[in-house]
């Protein structure tokens, strides 16, 4: 059996044109979908839920959907948003997370790209960022997500040295039921109804190579432009909302 993890980031009752906000309505029918496919015994690829960011959506509304059906996700923090930055979730609701038997995990302290920072920034990033989890929640944190999906080999081995034992990025692909150090995922944009998601579980379908065909494309556009450019290319495509933080950059 493998996984194919999904990565959402907010939702929101109404439709919004920016791609990462997805509707309750979308969301509901998708955790639906994900808890039927856990129950049958002859799949040979399971869902698993994931957020990133820390979104205050995250606990209003993607909590309750989650409990109704029994199901569990990954909640990766946005650390330096937590309890400062108005939309996002404070330790009150970390903690209510928590307790329901959600898994939290880190995702940088200011969400800026960690291939962009120095040994200092670093060091907050992955560092500051676990032990302000770890100190509040109580819990210790081994799980980190890679703002914006981007790393090189001196970003995974500054997450392996600041403890981290698996780190999430934003490459669509499957993965074994234990996953090694990096993991993969499928970022969930607001176009991708429930039938475009139950294509992805059909191999007599082609849904997931083409999703990885793309990213490859993806990755050397961002290589070709450069990350200032390409930012802006991605904000106009995705509709981007004007962001408070000029350093949250991109979210993908």
């Amino acid at each position: 059996m493998r996984r194919l993890y999904f990565l959402y980031h907010e939702l929101r009752a109404n439709h919004s044109q920016y791609s990462y906000v997805v509707e309750n309505e979308i969301f509901k029918k998708h955790i639906d979908f994900f808890s039927a496919m856990t129950e049958r015994k002859d799949s040979a690829l399971q869902p698993s839920v994931t957020f990133d960011d820390g979104h205050i959506s995250n606990f209003q509304y993607a909590l309750p959907i989650l409990q109704r059906r029994g199901m569990k996700a990954q909640f990766f923090i946005t650390v330096g948003w937590t309890g400062c930055k108005s939309g996002y979730m404070g330790w009150q609701e970390l903690r209510a997370l928590q307790a329901a038997g959600q898994s939290i995990g880190a995702h940088g302290w200011s969400h800026k790209l960690l291939t962009h920072c120095n040994e200092r920034e670093l060091h907050a990033e992955l560092i500051d960022s676990r032990t302000m989890l770890e100190d509040k929640l109580g819990m210790p944190i081994t799980t980190m997500s890679l703002p914006g999906g981007r790393y090189n080999q001196r970003v995974l081995a500054a997450c392996h040295e600041a403890g981290y034992t698996q780190i999430y990025a934003s490459i669509p692909r499957t993965e074994p039921a234990v996953p090694g150090l990096t993991v993969g995922r499928l970022n969930i944009l607001n176009n991708m109804g429930l039938d475009w998601i139950a294509d992805l579980f059909d191999s007599d379908k082609s849904a997931l190579p083409r999703l990885g065909r793309i990213y490859q494309v993806k990755t050397l556009a961002q290589s070709l432009m450069g990350d200032r450019i390409y930012e802006k290319l991605w904000a106009l495509l995705n509709h981007e909302e004007a962001a408070s933080d000029p350093s949250e950059g991109t979210q993908e």
